[in-house]
């Protein structure tokens, strides 16, 4: 999952251009941040995370932060994996 990722202004065009399928929000690897990851195409298109431009995860530190940068994005829910 590392390594690979979409830029947030990325997420945002396909967001309004209703291309993410699905979007989950987990923690990542037993670490305390929670990164959320969006799923696109088909039944058999795998989890990319959203990613800063500095690191290869946008990270953030509480579920209420991913939250706001969810809904900032205009997606309208997620799931969540604890």
């Amino acid at each position: 999952m590392i390594g690979e990722g979409i830029h947030e202004e990325v997420l945002r065009t396909l967001v309004e251009k209703l291309a993410v399928r699905d979007c989950l929000v987990a923690k990542i690897d037993g670490r305390p941040d929670w990164c959320l990851s969006i799923r696109l195409g088909g039944s058999g298109a795998r989890w990319v995370p959203v990613r800063s431009r500095r690191e290869p995860l946008h990270t953030r530190a509480s579920f209420t932060a991913v939250g706001r940068f969810a809904e900032s994005v205009g997606l309208r829910g997620f799931s969540v994996e604890l």
